[in-house]
């Protein structure tokens, strides 16, 4: 029966060795393929820190490109609001062209400079004094005539002078936000980019936690199967052990017993005994008196 067992204990630890082999070989395999698909989802962690970042920038450019149209639109409306002013403003100046004297400002101001200078220091008649007072109402509505159209002209330079600026303004802003929107549709493609490999790197990923799945599980199963042959192992040792323990106590029993045969006959011989040998034979004196107490008990 020993042998059997240690047989038996020989086979299944051979085939735990075995099954710890394969089951470390494929925790190996496992880990191998666990750090690559932690790798690809750092990578893709990454990836998606960078795809925010741009959004964030692509969504600052296009909150700029939407303030800067309503500024270009600003501009335009202000613009034809000039340009409308302009159009009054000439129309009022072809009307005053048709009264315009021949004379410029400075003349008709110098005649009448020279008539008022006249009637203060020259002695006329009431009908010659009349008919200059006349003359210089007459060169008086010249005058304002002249006057009226070179505030027109001033006012229309400052008109054509704002509307020029305006549409610098429109054209200025159309310009930037040109280039901020190009500058967005680029950073919109580059993202997109960002989440086609996002996309690739996630396909990767479950690809190489389906490699990972596979031995993991076998493994798994391998340490059940290790667990089961431990257990099996031990249990032999144990009942091994107990047999063993036994066989020691059978033995140890047998050789008490034949010691106290040998001191009983020296004892009857008359020969002296040891101290070991008057114990053994007074520990058996003291155990028969024990069972023969016991068994009259339990006859009582």
């Amino acid at each position: 029966m020993p042998e059997s067992a240690e047989k038996k204990i020989e086979e299944l630890s051979l085939e735990l060795a075995f099954v710890k082999e394969q089951r470390d070989k494929l925790n190996s395999e496992a880990a191998s393929w666990a750090k690559e698909r932690n790798s690809v989802h750092e990578q893709i962690r990454k990836l998606r820190k960078e795809a925010a970042s741009i959004r964030e920038k692509r969504d600052a450019l296009n909150r700029k490109v939407k303030e800067l149209k309503n500024l270009r639109e600003q501009a335009k409306a202000k613009r034809k609001e000039k340009h409308v002013q302009i159009l009054e403003l000439r129309e009022n100046m072809r009307t005053l062209l048709g009264k315009k004297p021949s004379q410029n400002l400075r003349v008709v101001q110098e005649e009448i400079d020279s008539l008022e200078w006249k009637i203060q220091t020259t002695l006329l008649s009431v009908k010659q004094e009349e008919e200059i007072i006349s003359m210089i109402r007459r060169l008086e509505i010249q005058r304002n005539v002249l006057k009226q159209l070179q505030d027109l002209k001033n006012t229309l330079i400052e008109l054509q002078t704002d509307e020029k600026a305006l549409a610098t303004k429109a054209k200025s802003h159309h310009e930037e936000l040109a280039e901020l929107a190009e500058q967005s549709q680029k950073l919109h493609e580059q993202r997109l980019e960002v989440l086609s490999q996002i996309q690739s790197l996630k396909v990767e990923a479950d690809n190489t936690h389906q490699k990972y799945v596979e031995p993991h599980q076998k493994a798994n199963e391998l340490h059940q199967k290790y667990t089961e042959l431990l257990q099996k192992i031990n249990e032999l040792r144990q009942k091994q052990q107990k047999m063993e323990e036994a066989k020691q106590a059978k033995r140890q029993k047998q050789l008490l017993k034949e010691a106290r045969k040998k001191a009983s006959e020296k004892m009857k011989r008359g020969e002296k005994l040891t101290w070991e040998e008057f114990k053994l034979l007074t520990e058996q004196d003291s155990n028969n008196k024990r069972s023969s107490a016991k068994q009259k008990c339990k006859e009582e």
